[in-house]
């Protein structure tokens, strides 16, 4: 599928929102177009409109997700994975409303009704859960960690893999958050940090596995780790679709943009075609399949 150092496989954009109020199925023209084939859509809170304050809240708004994802499918034949589950941010401004006790009790029934949907089938990953990227106090930071702990249990115990959202604290965030899935009893492969840096050795993700956000410079940096990886990883652009955000993150194209250079790079960098090819099925096909049933 590398013909001419030029990859023409599956590309498949591993976090990505949609939203029906902005560009939605506009968005998927603008990546299929660019070579790509699949996308796991994940799960998007309603911070612009309002939070789900119960259990039905959460079954709308994740049917909302699964419609959306239907949808996909049926106007541009792409493989669309689902991801379900309560943010954290949401979990964390709701303790102001509903207090942190009862906050909590959502995000857990939450997760328990995501694990519901995964095993009927309807979705492939939990998703995304974590801890708040910003500063909280320290009371905050301590139940989001034990929340978190117990999110990765019941993923454990449902054998799924989760999509994470954490803060942005290098190789120290990998080394916390692989602790924590091995007190929760999860695989360090199942747990996969959403939005992670482009260094993929084992030394910085401590064998967690990890979506890369292929920004500028991504590619110089997954040229020089990807031999040293020991876990899976992939590419996103956690594509917002957000009205209010037009250009914030990376927009539908990237992915696919991503990967054509990143087979340049590599091939430039030593590697022969064969080890290419391998590789951008590893991460376009062979993980996710691993990781997300597709």
């Amino acid at each position: 599928m590398l013909e001419g150092g030029v990859w023409k496989g599956p590309i498949l954009d591993q976090h990505m929102h949609l939203d029906r109020e902005n560009i939605f199925l506009g968005a998927i023209s603008d990546f299929v177009r660019s070579g790509g084939t699949g996308i796991m859509l994940v799960h998007k809170p309603g911070f612009s409109q309002s939070l789900p304050t119960d259990i039905d809240g959460y079954r709308s708004a994740y049917s909302e997700t699964l419609e959306m994802a239907d949808e996909v499918r049926a106007t541009h034949g792409i493989d669309v994975g689902v991801v379900l589950g309560p943010h954290p941010v949401s979990w964390e401004h709701q303790i102001e409303t509903l207090g942190l006790e009862r906050s909590t009790e959502l995000h857990i029934e939450a997760v328990g009704l995501a694990l519901d949907y995964i095993e009927a089938g309807k979705a492939n990953c939990l998703g995304e859960v974590g801890r708040p990227h910003y500063p909280v106090d320290e009371m905050t930071w301590e139940s989001a960690n034990d929340l978190l702990t117990e999110v990765m249990s019941m993923a454990s115990g449902a054998g799924v893999t989760i999509q994470l959202h954490v803060e942005d604290n290098g190789e120290t965030t990998c080394r916390e958050l692989s602790k924590l899935c091995d007190k929760a009893g999860l695989r360090l492969d199942r747990a996969v940090r959403h939005y992670s840096p482009p260094d993929v050795s084992a030394g910085f993700t401590h064998g967690l596995s990890a979506t890369v956000s292929v920004g500028k410079g991504s590619v110089e940096a997954l040229t020089g780790s990807a031999r040293a990886a020991c876990a899976p990883w992939g590419m996103e652009t956690d594509y917002l679709d957000d009205p209010r955000r037009p250009g914030a993150v990376l927009g539908p194209k990237t992915v696919p943009r991503r990967t054509r250079e990143l087979c340049h790079s590599l091939l430039s960098d030593g590697w022969d075609e064969n080890e290419v090819t391998a590789l951008m099925m590893n991460i376009h096909v062979d993980w996710p399949k691993t990781l997300y049933g597709l």
